[in-house]
């Protein structure tokens, strides 16, 4: 994830201070000299770093820290508020129209990733909001952006209004509208033309479409990694058109990450959406309150469960935790719910949203990209129905007989009984029998 190396920064200088039973102004000023460090190796606005120290030193030290009980665990909490703080304070929802469609114009220079963000946000809000939406492609200038809108629109069975790239944008925009309302299309997104950089005509054409289209939002596309360059971006289209909103994309990749914490203060526009891998269904809600917890090593469980909810069939889950409850759970169930997990996503990306994750030794180096499941479900399928559903039967001979068929090694097939068991375990920990804990995950049984 992108904020990775200043999370790391961050959390180092938090547990330093932590367990201090008196915290004192020159720990605060030692703290806060690393913080800002920090924050400016990771490309955050210089401007936005000192309004950020100066906000957190100002609270930090308060009679109200410095008289505390925990006065480290306090300013932690101040650093976690004034993180949140600077990315939004909390998630700010599409400005939907009253009377359909939505608008959404989607703006941005070329290769931020617009045309995809184009066609993964109609995904999403078919999917999470349950609109009917329909696609405009209105970039005529970018060689083939017209076909890469219609394959994505066929790829997800959403309608992409099209008129070619003869035509002028404004009548496209203009005809696509009128055929949305003819078909009863709830949501229109329109996929404007990009540039490599800001220009006088750019700018003219999206002023025209704005004034056509009177979208309801105006969504800038921004690529993270692009650094400091994505809030120079962000302040151009915005003087400019008066944007609505931002959606960070590549947040998954090797970047520093200064650009979300410095967007929202530079252009006082919220970022909405943020590209997490490059999957159709890589695009997810900006919660600024967990980003913060995330880069502090406190987790989102939030967003687990989030994904959770949207991927896991509920009926499943509760006929699984059923058979938890009645030790009936076995390998087949295993191998049903491997498939589950692996909807949610990454699982590098998805153990580090576990709290505390940043304290396990070497995770950072942890890479799973999926084969590790495979391999797993590879062995349970070389087994016979009645190993499955009995594994205590398996002797060496069976064992071995599994790993010549897995094409895997007689370790490989041991660690996954021992791993089984162990699960088993956990899981029937978290279900509502005899006194235990009940699952957090309201009975979607996933071993987190």
């Amino acid at each position: 994830m992108a904020f990775e190396g200043l999370g790391g920064r961050l959390q180092d200088i938090m547990d330093r201070i932590k367990g201090k039973g008196k915290v004192t102004e020159q720990d605060i000023k030692e703290m806060m000299r690393e913080v800002r460090l920090a924050l400016l190796e990771a490309d955050v606005n210089f401007k936005v770093v000192r309004q950020f120290i100066k906000d957190v030193s100002e609270r930090a030290n308060g009679a109200d820290v410095m008289k505390s009980l925990t006065p480290g665990q306090q300013v932690i909490k101040i650093v976690q508020e004034e993180l949140t703080s600077l990315m939004g304070g909390e998630n700010s929802k599409i400005n939907m129209s009253q009377k359909p469609p939505t608008v959404i114009m989607m703006v941005g220079l070329q290769g931020a990733g617009k045309t995809t963000t184009a066609g993964k946000l109609a995904l999403l809000l078919r999917k999470s909001y349950n609109k009917k939406p329909m696609l405009i492609a209105g970039d005529i200038y970018r060689p083939a952006a017209i076909d890469q809108l219609e394959t994505i629109g066929k790829q997800l069975d959403i309608p992409v209004y099209s008129m070619g790239d003869k035509e002028r944008v404004e009548t496209i925009v203009e005809n696509g509208l009128k055929y949305a309302r003819e078909n009863h299309l709830d949501t229109v997104i329109i996929d404007t033309a990009g540039r490599l950089h800001i220009d006088e005509d750019l700018m003219n054409e999206l002023k025209n479409v704005k004034e056509i289209a009177k979208p309801n939002e105006i969504m800038l596309v921004v690529d993270s990694m692009t650094g400091q360059d994505a809030v120079n971006v962000a302040e151009s289209f915005n003087n400019l058109l008066d944007i609505t909103g931002v959606t960070l994309t590549k947040l998954d990749g090797d970047t520093r990450g200064g650009a979300a914490l410095s967007i929202r203060s530079v252009t006082e526009k919220p970022i909405k959406f943020i590209g997490v891998s490059e999957k159709m269904d890589g695009l997810e809600a900006f919660h600024p309150e967990r980003m913060a917890s995330r880069i502090l090593g406190m987790g989102d469980i939030l967003s687990i469960i989030e994904k959770a909810q949207m991927n896991v069939d509920l009926e499943d889950q509760a006929e699984l935790e059923q058979k938890l409850k009645e030790n009936t759970f076995t390998l087949d169930d295993f191998l049903a719910q491997m498939d589950q997990v692996k909807t949610l996503g990454p699982l590098d990306e998805l153990i580090k949203m576990m709290p505390g994750a940043n304290k396990i030794k070497g995770l950072d180096k942890v890479k799973m990209n999926g084969k590790e499941i495979d391999h797993v479900q590879a062995i349970i399928r070389s087994m016979t129905m009645e190993e499955r559903e009995k594994p205590e039967k398996l002797n060496i001979s069976r064992k071995r007989r599994i790993a010549a068929g897995s094409g895997r090694s007689l370790q490989e097939v041991n660690r996954l009984l021992k791993q089984f068991n162990e699960m088993k375990k956990m899981m029937k920990q978290f279900t509502n029998g005899k006194g235990k804990k009940k699952n957090p995950f309201g009975g979607m049984g996933l071993p987190f």
